[in-house]
């Protein structure tokens, strides 16, 4: 789902052959891999050592390195653009991040984020959707995401003007992510990722069964139109891109 923002995001940072770039959370590399595809020195970094192997698998000879933000391993005025895709959500201190990202900026470089509009709603939001209309609540001991506050346009926009940066602009993205949706009740429910997998791990038998019920009641809402025979959905994605200036 999150490959639609991909051509977005290096747009937004000015991204092109020549360009000096560092991805941040790179996870599988599929930013990292278009931004080469258009001729720029990239750098990546990802949290998960797995993940940073993953992306040099896809995008051989990238130089992709282990570290956590706030941490950007990089000296100062490095990068002529910093990128992250739908990365800024997880930070623990996004405002720290965003400090550091800055800092391995050179003057006038450019910077482009995405994160998910919180709180979550369609492909995001429909198994907790059904969670509600089970009946099940959520379970205690589960801390929202210290992004939450920041899930809206404005207060995306003056996070990042905070940290610095110039000539911020922050814009809503929508677009339908197709999917079966077996296929996203498995990788979304059921994996035990993200807060919602995690309420979900911590039910039993009966209340998950009650909670899928309500799910398929959802989705069939999002059928793709024109009776299309393989039964995928729809899902409405809403993010936002900030964009900005060092």
């Amino acid at each position: 789902m999150t490959r639609y923002m991909v051509g977005p995001l290096l747009d937004a940072a000015g991204v092109a052959a020549g360009t000096r770039v560092l991805e941040v959370g790179t996870g599988p590399g599929f930013v990292a891999a278009e931004a080469v595809r258009r001729g720029a020195e990239v750098s990546a970094l990802d949290a998960e050592p797995g993940m940073a192997e993953a992306a040099l698998r896809n995008v051989p000879g990238l130089d992709v390195r282990v570290a956590v933000l706030p941490e950007v391993p990089f000296p100062d005025g490095t990068f002529d653009a910093v990128v992250g895709n739908f990365v800024i959500n997880h930070v623990g201190a996004p405002a720290a991040a965003l400090t550091e990202l800055r800092r391995v900026l050179r003057p006038e470089g450019r910077l482009a984020l995405s994160c998910w509009v919180m709180p979550g709603v369609g492909a995001l939001g429909v198994v907790r959707e059904a969670m509600d209309a089970a009946g099940v609540p959520w379970p205690d001991g589960i801390p929202p995401s210290p992004f939450e506050e920041y899930g809206e346009a404005m207060a995306f926009q003056r996070l990042v003007t905070e940290a610095g940066f110039a000539d911020v602009a922050v814009e809503e993205v929508t677009w339908e992510h197709v999917v079966d949706p077996e296929e996203w009740w498995e990788t979304g429910a059921l994996s035990r990722v993200g807060s919602t997998g995690v309420a979900i791990g911590r039910q039993d038998a009966a209340a998950v069964a009650r909670i899928k019920a309500e799910y398929d009641r959802l989705v069939a809402g999002y059928a793709v139109p024109d009776g299309a025979s393989d039964g995928r959905v729809a899902l409405p994605a809403h993010a936002l891109l900030a964009s900005a200036r060092h």
